[in-house]
């Protein structure tokens, strides 16, 4: 039986790592993939030869670029671009993609943000449920409907927020969980395991995240996103006051208080229930 999306071609304009990752999600999802990036090894069969070729019938241009490259393709792009196409970007940032599509394509294009929080490392060793946030632009609600639904059909549970408040998100959690592990890794701390408690084993895969799947990414987390600065400043501010207090015999006893759960963790969490609840259902 063919696919449902077997008439549906993908432009995906960047093959880098995550590029060739998603390429993989789209073609095992049944879409047509066209690719094109001049710097990256892209396999023939995907590989085309400019920007129009990519984009010529495709219905969705999804821009796997460094963020600081978006302004340029997006100008490169727009007179490319013809009725019933849809514009994606997937980076990890929103506040700056999504103003410069808002600007660049306008009403005429439809158009949204994503960030897919998943990548190689986490693909590879088959982690579930697949998560992206989806940044609906104001000018193309229809799009962000359809953004949904493409995510949807790889698997991938959508969870819709505004930009502003993706990054400050981001900058709290993926850019600091970075940070803290390139000093762990700078430190050589994580690379035997052998005497790990289970307490430091949570943060194995946070330090082979930085040595692989996000390792070639770190500056680019921590400087794109508008919030990451204050986000590290004000870790390093209660690092320091945890020190000194540790420091002076004198000091208040210390205790970490109970953690609520966060809304990512309580989505996941949910997920996981209903998936559960499903596949107990006896098949008819």
């Amino acid at each position: 039986m063919s696919s449902p999306h077997h008439r549906t071609t993908v432009a995906l304009l960047g093959y880098g790592r995550f590029g060739h990752a998603f390429a993989d999600l789209l073609h095992k999802a049944g879409y047509a993939v066209a690719v094109f990036d001049p710097h990256a090894a892209v396999p023939a069969a995907l590989r085309r030869a400019s920007l129009a070729d990519a984009v010529r019938g495709a219905e969705w241009i999804v821009l796997a670029v460094p963020v600081p490259a978006i302004q340029g393709i997006l100008h490169e792009l727009r007179p490319l671009l013809v009725h019933g196409q849809t514009v994606i970007d997937v980076g990890s940032v929103k506040e700056l993609p999504c103003r410069l599509m808002d600007e660049v394509l306008g009403a005429d294009v439809p158009h949204a943000g994503t960030h897919p929080l998943f990548g190689p490392l986490s693909l590879a060793r088959n982690e579930r449920p697949l998560r992206c946030v989806l940044c609906a632009s104001a000018q193309h609600p229809d799009a962000a409907r359809r953004t949904r639904a493409l995510f949807e059909s790889i698997d991938c549970e959508v969870i819709e927020h505004e930009a502003a408040s993706h990054d400050r998100a981001m900058a709290e959690t993926h850019a600091l969980a970075f940070f803290i592990a390139k000093a762990l890794v700078d430190m050589g701390i994580g690379e035997d395991l052998s005497m790990a408690p289970p307490s430091f084993l949570g943060l194995a895969n946070m330090l082979a995240a930085v040595r692989g799947d996000a390792g070639h990414l770190f500056a680019a987390i921590q400087r794109e996103n508008p919030y990451a600065a204050q986000a590290r400043a004000a870790f390093i501010a209660h690092l320091t006051a945890i020190h000194r207090s540790l420091s002076d015999k004198e000091g208040a006893a210390l205790s970490i208080p109970d953690m609520p759960e966060s809304g990512y963790a309580r989505a996941a969490r949910v997920s996981r229930r209903r998936r559960s609840l499903l596949e107990s259902v006896p098949k008819p």
